[in-house]
């Protein structure tokens, strides 16, 4: 063998050995290529997913937050309806006159003159427009003289400084004993569901 030959070969073998790394070379060029295709895929359906999600939590937030709002909104109005209707009450209340104040406010001064010993002195107060009126009911108890006013609807506050008992049958604790028992009842009336 010559030198020629020898240096041919050696570039033969130096030719093969280099294609076959640059076979190897681009044969991992590609798995990697591929790799990395697969984890942007695999990346941007994450990031899809993640966006999807959130989205869908911030649509839900937005949804609950209306609806709560809503309600609220529902609540005050139906507080505000109730409260008109509690202040028409009290206006009628408030101006009921003659037999029927008469009436009424007697049987809250009867009852409350069952919880005094006899022969006690009480002080009975009213609302002042029914000054009048307390009085001459007054007058029929013994012991029991009218003392002046009390801020109410109607009705009246009797006490005694002997016993120290304290009985108030206004028509304002009435209407608030009432209205607290009947609320619910009203409230589904006006707004049945």
């Amino acid at each position: 063998m010559t030198l020629d030959t020898v240096v041919k070969d050696i570039r033969e073998q130096a030719r093969a050995r280099a294609e076959e790394i640059l076979e190897d070379a681009e044969a991992e060029a590609e798995t990697i290529e591929a790799e990395a295709e697969s984890d942007a895929e695999r990346i941007r359906a994450q990031v899809l997913a993640d966006a999807e999600r959130q989205l869908d939590q911030e649509r839900e937030q937005r949804i609950s937050s209306a609806k709560l709002q809503a309600k609220q909104k529902r609540l005050e109005a139906r507080r505000d309806i109730l409260s008109s209707i509690r202040e028409e009450v009290e206006a009628e209340i408030a101006a009921l006159e003659g037999d029927e104040r008469e009436e009424l406010t007697r049987a809250l001064l009867d009852a409350a003159a069952e919880e005094f010993d006899e022969g006690a002195t009480v002080e009975v107060y009213g609302r002042g427009e029914d000054e009048e009126l307390l009085q001459s009911l007054v007058a029929e108890y013994d012991g029991f003289e009218y003392a002046g006013e009390f801020d109410c609807l109607g009705g009246v506050v009797v006490e005694s400084t002997e016993s120290r008992v304290r009985v108030k049958n206004t028509f304002d604790s009435i209407l608030a004993e009432v209205w607290e028992e009947h609320l619910r009842e009203v409230s589904d009336m006006l707004f049945e569901q």
